[in-house]
């Protein structure tokens, strides 16, 4: 029984030394709305000017 615990602390210490070194990880799930810093911000902008050359 001691063996697993040691082999539970072994493996958590080894993964929380892993995460730390992989510089900016992001635990905290799913992100919804305008915080999101995986979408590109200069797709939205060309999107909107065929609109106004249309409308003219």
């Amino acid at each position: 029984m001691w063996k697993i615990v040691v082999g539970f602390i072994v493996i958590a210490a080894v993964t929380l030394w892993l995460l730390s070194k992989g510089g900016d990880i992001d635990m905290s799930g799913e992100k919804h709305g305008i915080d999101t810093s995986h979408a590109p911000a200069a797709a939205s902008a060309p999107a909107s000017a065929p609109s106004s050359a249309a409308s003219q």
